[in-house]
């Protein structure tokens, strides 16, 4: 992807996991000043190669606050977001989902979501341009049984982003959202372990994706919903 982002500044939240980790080094590979935001970290710290870790919790809205926050105040400006951060659960219906767990899927996949749109668009708004990017499933748009509260969830997330890229054209900030299908990771691997691996999303071409949506071509494309759901999808 070459230096196409040099200079510029991107958050990843979601930042420890398999997805958040490639898409952080392909933004570092591609030349940006990459802060990656993960609840698990728990104090700022220094990373090789222009990179910055922060802990905060995406679920309550004065942490994101406060991070972004300090984040504006380090750098002065905010000009990617890689909005990867989410969660899954699964398994029963409709009917048998109980209210913690569609609590989670909401707090985990569309009201942090919020939060940090809430947050990072007046940042980008007042330097008159920036890049959302956010990671949905492909169950946004082709629900299945048995994942109500995480479909619903994505489902909510697409609409979310697609009204924030209308809200927002007037300042040249374009955002749009990717819809991997099953990923190839550790977790799902482990989850699975008789699936076709071969057929899955890998993380690395999600990652390039972002990239490419975060540069110069990412400036003619917003409100889009990308679907990526692996060699035979």
């Amino acid at each position: 992807m070459g230096d196409s982002l040099q200079g510029q500044v991107a958050i990843v939240t979601g930042a420890s996991g398999a997805l958040g980790s490639s898409v952080l080094t392909a933004l570092e590979v591609s030349g940006a000043r990459v802060v990656g935001i993960d609840r698990g970290i728990t104090k700022a710290e220094s990373e090789p190669h222009k990179r910055r870790s922060a802990g905060a919790n995406l679920t309550d809205p004065e942490d994101v606050r406060r991070v972004f926050a300090r984040v504006t105040a380090e750098f002065g400006r905010i000009d990617v977001l890689a909005h990867v951060m989410g969660g899954f659960a699964g398994g029963t219906s409709v009917v048998e989902t109980d209210d913690a767990t569609w609590r989670r899927m909401m707090d985990l996949n569309l009201n942090a979501a919020f939060y940090v749109f809430r947050a990072v668009v007046p940042i980008m708004r007042a330097a008159g341009r920036g890049r959302i990017i956010a990671i949905g499933s492909r169950q946004a748009v082709q629900p299945a049984a048995n994942v109500a509260a995480y479909a619903a969830s994505k489902a909510a997330l697409l609409s979310l982003v697609q009204t924030v890229a209308l809200e927002n054209k007037d300042k040249n900030i374009r955002a749009n959202v990717i819809l991997p299908g099953t990923m190839d990771t550790q977790a799902n691997r482990a989850a699975m372990p008789k699936a076709n691996f071969a057929k899955w999303v890998k993380t690395t071409h999600v990652a390039d994706l972002v990239v490419m949506l975060a540069g110069e071509i990412g400036g003619e494309i917003t409100g889009a919903a990308i679907p990526v759901y692996g060699p035979e999808g």
